[in-house]
């Protein structure tokens, strides 16, 4: 992507490049962009156009991405060189940012012409149009880096994280009363028709089979690295702590693609300097040596050792919690506002659960507006779920650091070439961004959630409906928990050793299979769900002025209504688990809430599959079950209850 008004200044980098010898070959700059003469239109409409390929040949498919600041209507068009049309779209996306996206599968060699006609636009800028010249042969392959582990060639700005939000969005997709999850982030990026930048740089880079598994705080910055990797875009992350005596989490080192982080100290010489200590100050059992790998030469082998060692053992959920007002983070706090919360954007919980916004849906005909997001999860999947109380936890408390939405800083290169993040007041001050915003951190958590219900919802909702969608929530929170349960089953019948129960506050925080298969965290979130359901009847009668109130029943009637829908609808929500034996077992939303007291006991892996899902004693459900955890551990268990009981995460000591 390069708007009008930069394509000379991003030309003479690219081709700077090649003095630089970042790549061994570089493709012509008139085939890399889309270009044209309409950049003044493009600024007055802060328009973004993005084609992918970096170097578009005929062998390729061609994609192009049309992104708007501002609400407008238009019809996206790709003619072919001999002047038909091949791929035309009204289906205006996203909002805000906007987009249009168009496909041809097998481009002829010419000159294309990417255009955008808008509606109710007249003169010069009521068409907005790029020319894309697509080549005959396939272009020749760039080389590895010289310095870094990819070379920066464009900025972040505006337009850029608009074309970053209209990737994300296209990229996570489906209907809303789907519930998509996969196994790794990688299956989607593998996914052409998700992945607008699929094979861009032309090396058949998302074909090399790169494993790309993240957990949730690893997610956002995989997403980020992914974008800024193809787009030649800076990027970087921070060391930080997880916070702990009374204090948040800070950040006391940033390393980004000019200046790696350098490979950790084995783990027999940080024990022999002292500096061996667990995760709650209590020092810990030497580790293991460990084998130093190096990033490998080439460009996509060295990005995938970047992301999956170098990232990921970098970055921790307490990355996303840090101090509001703090300038030495990667992520910085917007207000509360459909302009702010876009695809990309960050939700950092006080608890260490990360999700990333991928789509908004406004308000429309009764229906309550809808933001959805994406998480990741210690065995690698990637699911999305809705915004809602359950899912979204908030709190206010100086020791957790301050939760809720954020966005990556930028990050600008200096005319020496080094990087850095912008502070909080730069942002502030820079047209091409200015959201930075400490209100979120003067928030209650009731005000919290109430200024989200206006800015998702501005009218007033129907009640019932209200409460059916909330139910529809908890019961997408639920099939979740199903595949992560079953996953510990799979690790029981597979041979899995029975897995040690960490000590205190460490069950919400360890790695190893008790964080792959445990479900502590996932427990903790479905029962504050299920007191946000059963509770919403009273949340109505609070806030009245939230809802259409039919005029001949006053507040109490509609509350004794919500409650009686939920006695009826709960028990028509169903379900089913692998049993033990393999065989199936039918539940419903009704016999979960039931359940809340076994499920406040029902996280521990080693425990069968029928006590996690809390079978009764001696009942035909739990007559399959054949393994519990050991009496030690159900000890334990039974001394950290009150946790899930009062619905609260243990402070860090």
């Amino acid at each position: 992507m390069i708007p009008a008004r930069q394509f000379t200044a991003a030309a003479a980098t690219a081709l700077s490049l090649v003095a630089g010898a970042a790549f061994v070959c570089l493709f012509p700059v008139a085939d890399a962009w889309a270009q044209g003469s309409s950049g003044s239109c493009e600024d007055e409409a802060q328009i973004a156009v993005l084609s992918s390929p970096i170097a578009p040949w005929k062998g390729a498919p061609l994609r192009v991405v049309f992104a708007s600041e501002e609400l407008l209507d238009g019809e996206l068009t790709l003619t072919a060189p001999d002047g038909s049309v091949t791929a035309k779209s009204r289906d205006r996306q996203g909002g805000p940012p906007y987009f249009w996206f168009a496909e041809t599968a097998s481009p002829a060699a010419g000159t294309w012409i990417a255009k955008l006609t808008r509606d109710g636009a007249s003169g010069a800028c009521g068409t907005i149009a790029r020319e894309i010249t697509v080549a005959r042969k396939e272009p020749p392959r760039a080389g590895a880096t010289s310095k870094g582990v990819w070379p920066v060639r464009a900025a972040w700005d505006r337009e850029m994280e608009n074309l970053y939000s209209a990737w994300i969005e296209k990229l996570f997709d489906d209907p809303l009363d789907a519930a998509p999850s996969w196994p790794a982030l990688h299956e989607v990026l593998r996914d052409p028709s998700r992945n607008i930048l699929f094979n861009h740089l032309g090396w058949r880079e998302d074909e090399k089979k790169l494993i790309i598994r993240p957990d949730c705080a690893d997610l956002p910055y995989f997403l980020r690295a992914y974008f800024a990797f193809k787009m030649g875009l800076p990027f970087g992350y921070a060391n930080c702590t997880r916070g702990g005596g009374g204090k948040p989490p800070h950040c006391t080192a940033w390393w980004n693609i000019h200046k790696e982080e350098p490979p950790p100290v084995p783990a027999q010489q940080r024990s022999a300097s002292g500096e061996q200590f667990g995760l709650f100050g209590a020092r810990a059992a030497p580790a293991p040596a460990i084998k130093v790998s190096r990033r490998p030469a080439g460009l996509v082998p060295g990005f995938g050792h970047y992301l999956r060692v170098t990232v990921a053992n970098g970055v921790h959920s307490g990355s996303g919690r840090t101090a509001a007002d703090d300038d030495d983070t990667d992520y910085y706090p917007v207000a509360l506002s459909e302009k702010t919360l876009r695809p990309g954007t960050v939700y950092a919980d006080p608890y260490g659960h990360i999700l990333v916004l991928v789509r908004r849906l406004p308000q429309s005909d009764g229906a309550a507006g809808v933001i959805l997001a994406v998480d990741g999860q210690p065995d690698g999947t990637v699911a999305r779920k809705r915004f809602w109380r359950g899912n979204f936890l908030f709190a206010q408390d100086p020791a957790l650091g301050s939760p809720g939405f954020k966005r990556f800083r930028p990050i600008v290169r200096e005319k020496n070439g080094t990087l850095r993040r912008l502070t909080n007041a730069e942002i502030a001050k820079d047209p091409q961004y200015g959201d930075f915003s400490l209100d979120q951190s003067q928030l209650e958590v009731e005000e919290f959630y109430d200024r989200m219900d206006e800015v998702m919802s501005p009218v007033p909702l129907d009640p019932v409906r209200a409460l059916k969608e909330a139910i529809t929530s908890l019961e997408e929170q639920v099939h979740a928990r199903v595949t992560s349960v079953e996953n510990g089953r799979k690790y029981q019948i597979e041979g899995g050793r029975e897995v040690a129960i960490p000590d205190g506050a460490s069950i919400f925080e360890t790695s190893g299979p008790w964080e792959d298969f445990a479900t502590p965290s996932r427990d903790l979130r479905l029962l504050i769900a299920i007191d946000v359901v059963r509770g919403l009847p009273d949340r109505v009668a609070r806030r009245p002025e939230r809802y259409t109130m039919p005029q001949d029943k006053g507040v109490e009637d509609v509350k004794a209504e919500l409650e009686k829908v939920l006695t009826e609808e709960l028990p028509t929500r169903k379900f089913s688990y692998t049993r033990s034996d393999g065989s199936q077992w039918e539940l419903t939303l009704k016999d979960v809430i039931d359940r809340m007291a076994e499920l406040e006991m029902a996280y521990n892996v080693n425990d069968c599959v029928e006590l996690r899902w809390g079978a009764p004693d001696n009942s035909d459900e739990a007559s399959t079950c054949k393994r519990q955890a050991p009496t030690a551990q159900r000890a334990k268990m039974a001394e950290y209850r009150a946790w899930f009981n009062e619905r609260r995460r243990p402070p860090r000591l």
